[in-house]
């Protein structure tokens, strides 16, 4: 089936077996890794893109659902002379460890602060609560969100 749909600002189409994910199709068609094949059942989140200005766990999104919707990756959140702050404020902090949940985190968290830019501490955990970390006991990641929600609202300077 062919599916064309708009990733990071630019259109794509590509021609894919009809039981191809959004996950399969980005990594496999685009060559953008940063969402992770992790239990590929929606568990995880480490597969987690926006869609249409949802995060969502790409390996659950059928390639064909996409087709006309919008999908940011990490790839496409910023770049190497301007990271995002929640990028920024993750690295500051040393948020992550091993960082294969890192992309799933923070389009979570970006989502979140789009929605909300104020978000309490209960807030940021309960939208990170589908984003596993084996890694992390979780506190610096809440502070990152944190961080990074008051230096978007212009409450703290940019490190």
């Amino acid at each position: 089936m062919d599916v064309t749909l708009t990733v990071n600002g630019e259109e794509k189409s590509v021609s894919v077996p009809p039981e191809t994910t959004l996950l399969r199709l980005l990594r496999d068609d685009l060559n953008l890794t940063g969402a992770k094949i992790g239990c590929d059942v929606g568990d995880c989140g480490a597969c987690t893109v926006i869609m249409d200005g949802i995060a969502v766990n790409s390996c659950l999104v059928l390639a064909g659902q996409a087709g006309g919707r919008s999908v940011e990756t990490i790839e496409g959140l910023a770049d190497l002379d301007a990271y995002h702050p929640l990028q920024k404020n993750f690295e500051d902090l040393g948020s992550l460890q091993c960082g294969f949940c890192g992309p799933g985190m923070i389009l979570t968290a970006k989502q979140l602060l789009d929605d909300n830019p104020n978000p309490s501490k209960e807030e940021i955990q309960d939208a990170l609560a589908g984003n596993l970390c084996r890694c992390t006991g979780y506190t610096k990641i809440v502070e990152a969100v944190a961080d990074a929600a008051a230096e978007m609202r212009g409450d703290k300077q940019a490190a």
